[in-house]
């Protein structure tokens, strides 16, 4: 059988959460979307038609939403956080790439959102 590389995307997860450095953004909170991109081989799902033969997409969803819901400063440690829970939890995966968006950030001007894109593979 000829190995299957695909990628499983979750697009525009809507989260409200705490996340930033000002005082108030851990107060009042604010909207997220995030992207996660996951790959993996699935040779086997391909012709199995097997849920535990591939990536479970309601895993990816929930680890997202359980760690957009712990407060950090940064994006970057929300994303890192992402990817190490689905690269412990997901035997499939091999590498992912995980965005994390804030929507109107509070950074004195009109932008409509800022993103931190985390990218990371599993060695060999």
């Amino acid at each position: 059988m000829a190995t299957v590389s695909a990628s499983i995307v979750l697009d525009e997860i809507r989260v409200y959460a705490y996340h930033g450095c000002l005082a108030e953004e851990t107060k009042i909170g604010s909207d997220y979307r995030v992207r996660l991109r996951v790959w993996a081989d699935l040779s086997k799902s391909v012709s199995s038609d097997e849920l535990s033969d591939t990536v479970d997409y309601v895993l990816l969803n929930r680890i997202v939403k359980e760690e957009m819901a712990i407060p950090s400063k940064l994006l970057e440690h929300v994303a890192g956080r992402i990817s190490e829970r689905i690269f412990r939890e997901s035997a499939l995966v091999d590498e992912l790439e995980v965005e994390v968006s804030k929507i109107n950030p509070p950074i004195g001007g009109d932008v409509s959102s800022v993103m931190i894109c985390l990218r990371e593979r599993l060695k060999d």
